[in-house]
């Protein structure tokens, strides 16, 4: 995790070295629950969050978040790092990066990264994650898939209305769930100044219950 992190830190000096505009924000967050994927990562508990991003004008971005989690054991936190670049060309936005999930207090080894890229236009956007490495003492061979589909529309007193759905698949999901290695979820969600209030399923037996959450972020540049 602090190779990952020194070499994050080194990308973001390298990219302001080469241009003149660069921007750095922070933001914090609280949540009823925390979702990853559809699946709750604080035992259905609320969740405090915090960020710091860097962006350049060539479209470099780099950042890391941290948040608490709950699995049940003593993992209490989880802290991600990645960097990547996004832009536009004729009409359509791209985004490719990759992603570090680390969990400094959890026993044995749980970190994993991903590589990622998104395609969107207009209100619609599309992207696909995959699992290049994982630090699993359980299994020498990972494999994970996450695709997902977003919407989003401006509706009513300038509120967002958000759509999602997504199709995570790959031996490693069956290691995480106990279930089958492919599981789809949905979600909805409406938010306006900072507000949100969502709902969230999965097809999995033991986590397919609707579930709703309200939460509240606040975004600012440093």
């Amino acid at each position: 995790m602090k190779k990952t992190a020194s070499l994050l830190a080194l990308a973001c000096l390298t990219a302001t070295s080469f241009n003149t505009f660069a921007e750095v924000s922070a933001n914090v967050a609280a949540s009823s629950n925390y979702f990853w994927r559809g699946v709750t990562q604080t035992d259905d508990g609320a969740a405090l969050s915090g960020g710091i991003d860097y962006s350049s004008d060539n479209g470099f971005y780099a950042g890391t978040w941290v948040s608490n989690v709950d699995f049940g054991d003593q993992t209490s936190y989880e802290m991600d790092f990645y960097a990547g670049f996004s832009g536009e060309t004729q009409g359509l936005g791209y985004d490719v990066g990759y992603i570090y999930y680390a969990y400094p207090d959890a026993p044995g080894s749980s970190d994993f990264g991903e590589l990622y890229g998104s395609v969107s236009w207009e209100w619609l956007s599309a992207k696909a994650s995959y699992l290049t490495h994982a630090q699993n003492d359980s299994s020498s061979e990972e494999d994970m898939l996450y695709l997902e589909l977003n919407a989003s529309f401006t509706i009513l007193n300038d509120s967002e209305l958000a759509l999602h759905i997504g199709r995570s698949s790959g031996d490693t999901i069956k290691e995480w769930t106990g279930e089958d290695d492919s599981y789809m979820d949905y979600g909805v969600s409406i938010a306006k100044d900072g507000f949100t209030l969502g709902l969230v399923k999965t097809d999995l037996d033991a986590n397919d219950d609707v579930k709703a959450f309200v939460s509240y972020s606040v975004d600012f540049a440093l």
